[in-house]
């Protein structure tokens, strides 16, 4: 072989390559802002091992910084400046906290890479209520502010979508009775013993009541129909709210365009690895995938909506 075949062989070799090590993206380090075992964690371990079986970058480690909410761990990214080594998962609830927790860091101090998963969440009535859709709970509702709704914490997703669904709904966001609980089966306890009129959670965590009939799911968050999924949107039904309680991936302030690049690209490639749609089927994660500039505009537009929502239920002022 020439030296001239010899160059076009090793160049088209080079191209075809995963990116590793030669490209620069080598010791990965994701930052878990919460404790093991969470959501934050399971998507950060799940990059890990893709991204290593799959040998896009080597090595990965994951590791947690808990507390508030993911802003103890936003708070030590953006003091991480410049370092083109480090990514952080977060998502919807960070984007809460920050404003509930009066965060003197906010998404301003980080380098958007990419949306990944999301879950969309649920409006679920006991089996015995008498409501059989959204237009007959709104119409209770706009009756009575004082219809008791229970979810997670105060200010977290479940919360921002009953604000949003009061807005739609025209009732007064500040009056709503929003009943917060730590725990997904406080909540569910709360609506099947009828303690309250009805409850929000991600549609994982009252599956398995719908399906046995318990629950009366009267609505979802998402913008379509879901496969597999026999629940109204809230948009098909007249209101106009939608809402993913979704997980992405930043990285530290100032990082160079060529680390940039370099992380999305590698994001990309995860992405569309068969072992990464294998992952999002196995845990039921829906897919949200968006990367880049369209991420940095998303997140500035959610920060956005999600401070008008919490404004107007009077928990930021």
């Amino acid at each position: 072989m020439n030296a001239k075949k010899t160059v076009l062989v090793l160049s088209a070799l080079l191209l075809a390559a995963p990116m590793t090590l030669a490209q620069g993206l080598t010791n990965l380090r994701i930052m878990a802002p919460a404790a093991p075992g969470g959501g934050w964690d399971q998507t950060s371990r799940a990059m890990q091992t893709v991204m290593q079986d799959e040998n896009i970058v080597k090595p990965v480690t994951v590791f947690n910084v808990p507390g508030a909410g993911g802003t103890i761990g936003l708070a030590q990214l953006s003091n991480a400046k410049g370092d083109g080594s480090q990514m952080m998962t977060m998502g919807l609830v960070m984007v809460g906290a920050i404003l509930t927790n009066s965060s003197k860091v906010d998404l301003s101090r980080v380098t958007p890479l990419a949306r990944l998963t999301g879950e969309y969440e649920v409006l679920v009535v006991p089996a015995s209520s008498p409501y059989k859709n959204m237009k007959d709970f709104a119409a209770a509702w706009k009756t009575n502010n004082g219809l008791a709704v229970a979810g997670g914490s105060a200010g977290g997703t479940d919360h921002i979508l009953l604000g949003l669904l009061a807005k739609s709904a025209g009732v007064d966001s500040k009056k709503m009775n929003y009943v917060p609980f730590s725990g997904g089966g406080e909540a569910l306890a709360a609506v099947l013993g009828n303690q309250v009129a009805g409850a929000i959670a991600g549609y994982g965590e009252f599956e398995a009541q719908i399906k046995a009939g318990r629950l009366r799911a009267i609505g979802i968050s998402a913008p379509k129909r879901q496969a597999g999924i026999d629940v109204p949107t809230f948009r098909e039904q007249g209101f106009n709210v939608e809402l993913a309680n979704w997980r992405g991936v930043v990285a530290a302030p100032g990082v160079s365009a060529t680390d940039r690049a370099a992380m999305i690209a590698a994001l990309d490639k995860m992405h569309a690895s068969k072992a990464w749609q294998d992952t999002l089927k196995a845990r039921k994660w829906t897919d949200l995938y968006m990367s880049g500039s369209k991420y940095s505009l998303f997140l500035k537009v959610e920060a956005a909506r999600i401070k008008g929502v919490l404004t107007d239920i009077g928990l930021v002022k």
